[in-house]
């Protein structure tokens, strides 16, 4: 049931909210807010409240900076945490220009507009995100790269020392309104990972910026440092955000066939072969910087080959157990440094393609493809995912699908940022050069 501004005006003063978080996103998917006394909240739901959109990246010019903050009521959510004795609450935005018009450059329109695409053929996009993140100490107020525990996989306490502080986080989330699925310790030292019920792709998008935001203040308190970065410690596993992903139709899940081999419909198998066909090209989406593509090299779990499979984990993408209403692919490439909203669009615009033209993604693969060497993966036809942030840049450069997943605002800074990041790691010096070259050379 939808939020009506008088709903929210009254657990205002019920709940006695002292001030409202407009919440939004810039391109990298980063949080930005606009905070306002509670007394402004009846102006903010009515007609929107004018901010600079010159000052965040990737939205407008200097010349043509006046946007609008306009609240999606059904975002509302009172924070679980008091700030200065008062209550707080957030609500998502949607950026429109002062005209009236969307802004074409917000990440939530560019989600919004694949899933009216979606829809116009009759279907909607569930997806399920497992996100993946890693505590570490701080130490003079600042982050460090010492992890927080020594754990491992399914570890329980004492060498698991970060439920107590999972838990407030779930418990955090659970006020919130999500329906956490499980918490647990993941693989590498410091590592963990906790999943929430899957929804349509616009409320899973607004989930994933509200979980990271969320986790990150509750390390904090803890004084602890909750980090998304894919890959922050070398010879360890990285974190990713497995995307697990349905289509229904008519209140049907539209991957189920009982009829069918695996069980799975001609659209499941249409829509992984749009994924095979774009995915170097969204992989710059997906995993959109430097660091992300350190945590997609052989050897630690991590997918690296373009293939598809049932259960099998060493494929790019997998069609997990559960059949009925429950059908699902999951796609195990992206990773939690990406913006959300442009990685859920991008992922439906290349799975609709593939139905649109009935991609045939081949055969499923029962190998291990970890265990294959180049030649075997050669003579199986499967190709590795973009090796660097450059690669996969060039490859959404000739995609038109993808860029028209993006839109051309969003494709043309997308890519002005991305080459920016591409070209300020080229030239730096890093300790490994040093620390390989400076006693020798």
């Amino acid at each position: 049931m939808a939020i009506t501004n008088e709903d929210i005006l009254r657990s205002i003063e019920e709940n006695q909210v002292r001030f409202l978080r407009l919440q939004f996103v810039d391109i990298g998917g980063m949080v930005k807010n606009v905070g306002i006394p509670v007394s402004q909240a009846e102006k903010a739901l009515t007609s929107g409240i004018a901010f600079d959109g010159s000052s965040i990246e990737g939205f407008v010019r200097i010349e043509e900076s006046d946007m609008i903050l306009k609240p999606d009521n059904n975002t509302y959510m009172i924070l679980p945490w008091d700030i200065n004795g008062g209550k707080v609450a957030r609500i998502i935005c949607d950026v429109y220009r002062p005209d009236g018009k969307p802004f074409e450059g917000d990440p939530r329109y560019v989600l919004k507009r694949a899933i009216q695409a979606a829809a116009k053929k009759g279907f909607v996009m569930n997806t399920g995100p497992e996100l993946e993140f890693f505590f570490f100490k701080r130490k003079d107020g600042q982050a460090t790269v010492i992890p927080h525990d020594f754990g491992g996989y399914f570890d329980f306490p004492p060498i698991d020392q970060a439920e107590e502080i999972r838990q407030n986080i779930v418990v955090a989330l659970e006020n919130m309104g999500f329906n956490i699925e499980a918490s647990h310790h993941e693989v590498s030292i410091g590592q963990h990972e906790i999943d929430f019920k899957y929804g349509d792709a616009l409320k899973t998008a607004d989930n994933v910026i509200t979980f990271k935001f969320v986790t990150k203040t509750i390390a904090q308190k803890n004084d602890l440092h909750a980090s998304f970065m894919p890959k922050p410690i070398f010879g360890i596993n990285g974190s990713g955000m497995h995307t697990n992903i349905s289509l229904f139709k008519n209140g049907k899940n539209a991957f189920y066939d009982e009829s069918k081999d695996m069980q799975v419909s001609d659209t499941l198998r249409y829509f992984v072969g749009g994924l095979k066909k774009h995915v170097k090209s969204f992989t710059a989406v997906t995993n959109p910087i430097v660091n992300s593509y350190k945590r997609i090299v052989p050897g630690y779990e991590a997918p690296v080959y373009i293939a598809w499979s049932g259960a099998n984990r060493s494929s790019m993408i997998r069609i997990p157990a559960a059949r009925g209403m429950s059908t699902r692919v999951e796609l195990r490439s992206p990773d939690p440094s990406c913006n959300p909203y442009l990685s859920f669009a991008v992922i439906l615009m290349a799975g609709l393609d593939g139905i649109d033209n009935k991609i045939d993604p081949g055969e499923p693969t029962t190998l291990n493809l970890f265990h294959l060497d180049d030649e075997g993966r050669k003579n199986h036809g499967i190709e590795s995912l973009p090796g660097s942030l450059k690669e996969a840049l060039d490859n959404l450069e000739t995609d038109k699908v993808v860029k028209d997943a993006l839109g051309e605002h969003v494709y043309e800074d997308f890519m002005r940022l991305g080459r920016a990041e591409w070209d300020a790691y080229r030239i730096s010096v890093h300790d490994w050069e040093i620390n390989r070259y400076l006693n020798i050379i």
